[in-house]
């Protein structure tokens, strides 16, 4: 398809969509948009990995991912609703009780998220049926299951929370390298289903 360029205020009383199609299939998919009354959307503007089918699979469990840049400054932002996951045992991953898919969060690159400086992670609702002592590890591997331990990984240890609360606001102590995936594991032992439990965890990175 051919490029145009315009110059000027380009003015559109129906709003504005930018979409790209797929090439096997030719399914158009909206990758940005600008209602008429001026709200923007920034569909495409995910993780390039999201979480895996162990964690998306859960019977009440909510995961939204968004990567913004702003400026220098790129934002990755990881919500989920524990609801419908399962914690066991101190050391292992968090995800779908016995299932064989992969339980991790999502993948840095750096092509997406930049190079990670910082990050925290915020408990906007405390933990409940499953343990609240909550720890978000980095692995080089994207193959952890539910109940798996994360030390069977190569992994690093980001943040350490403790039990969570509302209001509880962790800030990591370790950052993922590119192309590491990200996991919630646990601090402690309770073998149970969560029933509530709403966390941010958020990453800030640059263009190295």
């Amino acid at each position: 398809m051919a490029n145009t360029t315009f110059k000027g205020t380009l003015r559109s009383e129906g709003g504005y969509s930018s979409i790209a199609t797929a090439a096997s299939t030719g399914v158009e998919s909206t990758q940005m948009s600008i209602s008429s009354a001026g709200f923007t959307s920034l569909d495409a503007n995910t993780m390039a990995t999201e979480a895996g089918a162990g964690i998306t699979g859960g019977t009440g469990t909510i995961y939204r991912s968004s990567v913004i840049r702003e400026g220098g400054v790129i934002k990755t932002s990881i919500l989920i609703d524990l609801t419908g996951l399962r914690s066991t045992a101190n050391g292992d991953i968090i995800g779908v009780n016995g299932t064989s898919d992969v339980c991790h969060i999502g993948q840095i690159t750096a092509a997406r998220n930049g190079t990670i400086l910082a990050g925290r992670m915020t408990c906007f609702e405390a933990p409940a049926g499953g343990d609240p002592d909550i720890n978000v590890h980095s692995a080089t591997e994207g193959t952890g299951v539910e109940d798996g331990a994360i030390s069977d990984l190569t992994e690093t240890l980001l943040v350490n929370s403790g039990d969570l609360a509302v209001g509880t606001i962790v800030t990591f102590t370790g950052v993922p390298a590119a192309d590491e995936f990200l996991y919630l594991t646990l601090g402690a032992t309770t073998d149970a289903d969560y029933t509530a439990g709403k966390l941010l965890i958020e990453l800030f990175g640059y263009e190295a």
